[in-house]
């Protein structure tokens, strides 16, 4: 079984009770809301990356103004050929975000098709990643780990049910 690890970053841009997000197809067809962000390029600091992909995916150069957390998943995943399936490792880092410029706009070509606010209120009833949900945790209790699971007590911070599974 090949072993792949992933880096990526991605910005929760908060503006006057909205949240911006991407559109991206859905692996089970259709199409799920994500956060603007991606992966790492080789050599590239993450900081960098959350830059570089909101701009790809909205149009927008924002100011990163705080680091919310670190997620990591592990998954093994399909391969491109029979029996070659990845043990996939993906250490996410979530950012907190403002424009400070550019325009809305589609991303052309890439990994998006849309870009658009949404009120932080209608959230649970989209079709979105579940990495949305634990992003909005991070930002809204700000734990000092960086981890959602470190609340006191020992008692795991609940977030509404996600739609799609990441």
């Amino acid at each position: 079984m090949r072993r792949k690890l992933r880096v990526a970053a991605y910005a929760v841009c908060v503006r006057d009770g909205q949240l911006l997000l991407a559109r991206s197809p859905a692996r089970a067809g259709g199409h799920e809301w994500v956060l603007p962000g991606g992966g790492a390029e080789f050599g590239e600091d993450p900081y960098d990356t959350v830059r570089r992909e909101v701009a790809e995916e909205t149009g927008y150069r924002v100011e990163v103004t705080d680091l919310l957390g670190v997620h990591t998943n592990r998954a093994v995943l399909p391969g491109r050929f029979p029996g070659r399936a990845v043990d996939h490792h993906g250490v996410r880092l979530l950012y907190a975000a403002h424009v400070i410029g550019g325009e809305l706009r589609y991303e052309v070509g890439g990994s998006t098709d849309l870009a658009a606010w949404h009120d932080l209120g209608a959230v649970p009833g989209l079709t979105r990643v579940s990495l949305i949900d634990t992003a909005l945790g991070l930002w809204r209790d700000r734990p000092p780990t960086g981890r959602l699971d470190a609340a006191p007590g020992g008692t795991a911070a609940v977030l509404p049910r996600p739609v799609n599974e990441e």
